[in-house]
């Protein structure tokens, strides 16, 4: 999907063609003019399309972090559960042997 930051934007898309001399009928001059807009949109669309690239893995590196983090905090919550259910524990064993 990404485009190797080595080609250039320009380099992907082939040169317009000439401008149209005064000779050539008015239809000539605005399929010249079209192919001219196309162009300089699909330039800005490629760099679009690359910023989103760059944008989508910073934020996937965001969640990979979020998830390590989550992980982590599962484990030592679970640990301390386990705690206090053998604090808990205890503390039930003392009442019922101090009966």
């Amino acid at each position: 999907m990404a485009v190797s930051p080595s080609q250039s934007d320009t380099g992907l898309l082939p040169p317009p063609p000439p401008p149209p001399s005064e000779a050539e009928s008015p239809l000539s001059s605005l399929v010249y003019e079209m192919s001219h807009k196309m162009q300089e949109v699909m330039e800005n669309m490629l760099k679009m399309i690359n910023e989103i690239d760059e944008n989508s893995n910073a934020i996937m590196e965001e969640i990979e972090k979020s998830k390590e983090s989550a992980l982590e905090r599962k484990k030592f919550l679970e640990e301390e559960k386990e705690r206090f259910q053998k604090a808990a524990y205890a503390a039930l064993n003392m009442l019922n042997n101090g009966e």
